[in-house]
């Protein structure tokens, strides 16, 4: 248990999540250790990518004695994948929605679950459920507008981490709403689409400076 709340306690440190995609491992590897590269130390491994197993467990073990680093699997729809990503190293399970078996999975192998909700009702439910915290999402649906009426109105306790339209320029408006973190893909990792790791990188830098200039604010 002291693991969770240790890897919760990093997630929230770092503030922001790489969400990382690609068409094959060793591109979502390089993107992955590009990011990290940047200073983004908080990465999400989708199951989206073929063969997702295997590129948590080369991810995972490369920075296995960085402890600064910690690396999650993303995109998980069922308790079987859930299972399979611990097992290869995944420090936390992020789900697009709610799901029962996969958050009974995550409290077997004690993990923190990040699971999806967009509304005020999944959201009541996910706390209710014991998630740990929520992934807001779409991000660019719900605004930083709810997070505040959410936060100050019915559930201040609820630990909300936007993903989808969070970009360089929206982030301050975040975390002035109250979110605990950001998940950020596209507008962090695109280059990777054309082989630019560098920019992957360099991209990375920059929102941690962002970030940087936000806690210091």
């Amino acid at each position: 248990m002291m693991q969770k709340i240790e890897t919760l306690r990093k997630l929230m440190d770092n503030g922001i999540v790489a969400v990382v995609r690609g068409n094959s491992v060793e591109q979502a590897q390089k993107t992955a250790d590009a990011v990290v590269k940047g200073g983004i130390k908080a990465i999400e491994l989708t199951f989206t990518v073929p063969h997702a197993d295997k590129l948590i467990d080369k991810v995972s073990e490369k920075y296995v004695n960085d402890a600064s680093v910690i690396i999650g699997a993303g995109t998980v729809l069922d308790s079987i994948s859930a299972r399979i990503a611990i097992l290869a190293g995944a420090q936390f399970i992020v789900s697009p929605s709610f799901d029962k078996q996969v958050l009974e999975i995550c409290n077997l192998y004690a993990v923190p679950y990040l699971a999806g909700a967009q509304s005020l009702s999944e959201i009541q439910r996910a706390l209710a459920g014991g998630v740990d915290i929520i992934k807001l999402f779409p991000g660019d649906i719900a605004t930083p507008k709810m997070v505040t009426a959410v936060k100050k109105g019915p559930l201040p306790q609820a630990n909300l981490m936007p993903t989808g339209g969070v970009n360089i320029d929206n982030m301050a408006e975040w975390f002035e709403a109250g979110v605990v973190a950001v998940g950020t893909g596209g507008s962090l990792t695109k280059p990777a689409e054309e082989g630019n790791y560098e920019a992957v990188t360099q991209n990375a830098q920059n929102f941690s400076d962002r970030l940087n200039e936000i806690k210091h604010d």
